[in-house]
């Protein structure tokens, strides 16, 4: 069976969270009892035991409602906190060597930034590609430069069978346009998160929005 992924594709990043004031474990069960299919854990800094327990009770959560739990950059973290799939990009191990780390046991996901990066992900052992960012993102100190949609509906085929994820400055708003430019799911950081740093009623009605996107 082809590999698939919903439209929504939220990444609980550990800093935006913090700035916000949110606690990730939290902020995750609203996720999952809104109804969504996957969640990623974007950790930048050193994984600390702190770090690890975080990871490790967010799988809980995540499958409680059977979603999917991916974690960012490390393969040998996702396999410990017991992920179902990994995330590199383009600084990180190298998708064939976390192939070798995780075998069949997790799902590969890895970023590009360009046609050239997007072209040769076709030759790596992944499961989707990830191609951004689309839009102008504040979520990277030093961001690639912005793909926008013509590029992204000219460079979606080039993505072959494997499911296209748009990310980057992408909002509830221009969604519908980047799923019509081709991508298959739109990762997102920032635009699901409240504004005012509260789950609150107006929050979860933005966010069944995206569920049902």
């Amino acid at each position: 069976m082809p590999f698939s992924l919903p439209r929504f594709y939220p990444i609980l990043d550990a800093a935006a969270l913090s700035r916000a004031g949110l606690d990730p474990l939290e902020t995750a069960r609203a996720l999952v009892g809104a109804g969504v299919e996957i969640v990623q854990f974007r950790w930048k800094g050193p994984y600390t035991c702190a770090a690890i327990e975080t990871a490790e009770a967010l799988e809980k959560i995540v499958h409680q409602v059977d979603a999917r739990y991916v974690i960012n950059d490390r393969a040998d973290i996702a396999l410990l906190a017991g992920a179902d799939g990994v995330h590199v990009g383009q600084d990180d191990l190298p998708p064939e060597a976390v192939r070798r780390v995780i075998g069949d046991r997790l799902f590969l996901g890895y970023s590009t930034h360009n046609r050239a990066q997007l072209e040769a992900a076709a030759a790596e052992p992944i499961d989707y590609v990830a191609l951004g960012p689309v839009f102008a993102t504040a979520s990277k100190e030093n961001p690639d430069p912005r793909v926008g949609l013509e590029e992204l509906a000219r460079l979606a085929p080039s993505a072959g069978a494997r499911p296209l994820v748009a990310i980057g400055g992408i909002t509830l708003e221009t969604a519908p346009a980047v799923l019509a430019a081709g991508a298959a799911a739109c990762a997102v950081i920032s635009d699901w998160m409240p504004r005012n740093g509260k789950l609150d009623s107006d929050w979860r009605q933005h966010l069944e929005s995206w569920v049902r996107l």
